[in-house]
């Protein structure tokens, strides 16, 4: 049983996600996952309240084990409240069907853990979330503009609802934002006032 659920867990090394690498490659979900379990390693140090570091480490790893069975949806794919709700649906069946390939208690434990990360109602969860947001933002903002689209350009200025649940956090996003903001300044003319 729980080799099967680790093999699953292999197609996220093979799963490429939206965003590219500042060597040009695509990056995978794993990857992804990778990094921001780190920052979240680092982080947890300077927010406003004390969280459960295995707690949220734990959450950060299972977030995206669903892509394994659904894929990956990249946000901007999201602004539509259909598209939302498909992809809502899709990865409550697949969380399912992951719990029940492992024993039941780790099922339990991996379910509640997806359900907390996904609800971003405890501390612990807003700063998952939060986390999983912003890597993906440093990522973008370390890849070529090329590989931009335009709604990404836009999706740089719309970070701080997950953030602003913390000042460290939100001061975090700001210093991202900045960084995104400064490398599509030259090529974006709504970015300034002047013309």
């Amino acid at each position: 049983m729980l080799l099967e659920v680790f093999h699953l867990g292999e197609k996220l090394k093979c799963l490429m996600r939206h965003s590219w690498m500042s060597d040009g490659r695509r990056e995978s979900v794993a990857e992804h996952s990778w990094r921001a379990s780190f920052m979240a390693l680092l982080l947890v140090d300077y927010l406003d309240q004390p969280v459960d570091i295995g707690k949220l480490l734990a959450m950060v790893i299972v977030h995206d084990l669903v892509e394994a069975i659904c894929g990956d949806v990249p946000a901007f794919d999201l602004l539509s409240e259909d598209r939302r709700a498909l992809k809502e649906r899709e990865e409550r069946a697949a969380i399912c069907k992951i719990a029940s390939m492992v024993p039941v208690k780790s099922g339990e434990k991996i379910r509640a853990l997806w359900e907390e990360f996904e609800s971003a109602v405890t501390y612990e969860a807003k700063v998952a979330m939060a986390i999983d947001k912003l890597e993906a933002q440093i990522q973008h903002n370390e890849a070529d503009l090329s590989t931009w689209t335009e709604i990404e350009k836009e999706m740089v200025f719309r970070l701080g609802r997950y953030t602003n649940f913390d000042s460290f956090m939100d001061n975090f996003r700001k210093l991202i934002e900045k960084e995104g903001a400064e490398k599509i300044a030259p090529n974006k003319d709504h970015l300034s006032n002047s013309p």
